[in-house]
């Protein structure tokens, strides 16, 4: 079994449902975390099909959440929108009456878009700015007092090599991960003094569903025929690791960053792309 280093720690995990965050949640019930995930269900009301996203179902929702209590540990869930105060709200509440407090945030949960600048649709761009950077936000106001009070917390964003590196069809999501980056760096100076730390991944690739989603969509806007298992094998070659990114390791470093032996590791953001810029 692993070290449980995190017991008697309760965590919120965004999109905890599936892909990255159902693996920081894991990770996290490994090491002994009680964990509320949120995940923005599939049989409700989902973002435009031009967003590529991954939407749970309720059967992904609660197989996810059985999966984090085998591990011996309290797990909940709900229907969580990041784009919304109340739901937010919701999220945080569920965590807060069932473990009475939050001591982890990991903000996990992203969608991305291929539109250029010019004549982009605002609708679109508000919303990924909406879920990706004030998604985060709204969660992090909800749960850093509590942190700050007693003392200890740790908080990781997910940002994403695009945070320092643009990509042409991709300023709404570049931008978006960069001002996450902003996020991080103001959050771990107010948190210093008390305890808290802040801190972003930026992964490059990373092998779940919402990549695949990602590169089916960039292909159709440039006319690409290709299989995505091609698309895939051309990353894979361009990465000097020759792999992709798995979401256990997004898990694992997520979580490392929970440790004692990690306090002094704030304000930072650690790239992890297999030697790669993007």
């Amino acid at each position: 079994m692993a070290e449980r280093f995190l017991e008697g720690r309760a965590a919120i995990v965004t999109g905890g449902a599936t892909g990255q965050g159902r693996a920081t949640a894991l990770a996290l019930a490994a090491a002994g975390a009680d964990v509320a995930i949120g995940g923005y269900l599939a049989d409700g009301e989902t973002d435009s099909d031009q967003i590529d996203t991954t939407h749970p179902s309720r059967d992904e929702l609660d197989r996810a959440i059985a999966e984090i209590a085998g591990h011996g540990v309290r797990a909940v869930g709900c229907d969580h929108d990041l784009g919304s105060d109340e739901s937010c709200q919701a999220l945080a509440d569920l965590a807060t009456q069932t473990f009475g407090k939050v001591d982890i945030l990991m903000n996990v949960a992203g969608i991305s878009i291929v539109e250029p600048v010019a004549g982009h649709d605002d609708a679109l761009w508000h919303r990924v700015i909406d879920v990706n950077l004030s998604g985060p936000y709204r969660m992090i106001k909800r749960c850093l007092p509590g942190m700050i009070e007693r003392s200890w917390g740790r908080i990781v964003n997910i940002a994403s090599t695009a945070a320092n590196v643009g990509a042409e069809g991709a300023a709404a999501y570049c931008s978006s991960k960069s001002g996450l980056l902003g996020l991080t760096r103001c959050v771990a100076l107010e948190g210093a003094a008390h305890g808290v730390t802040c801190n972003a991944i930026n992964p490059g690739y990373v092998r779940t569903d919402m990549m695949m989603a990602d590169l089916l969509r960039r292909a159709r806007t440039a006319g690409d025929n290709r299989s995505i298992e091609e698309q895939v094998a051309e990353i894979e070659a361009s990465y000097p690791q020759k792999r992709i990114i798995e979401p256990e390791e997004i898990g694992a470093l997520a979580v490392f960053f929970c440790r004692d032996e990690a306090r002094g590791l704030t304000m930072e953001d650690v790239t992890l792309a297999c030697g790669s810029l993007w």
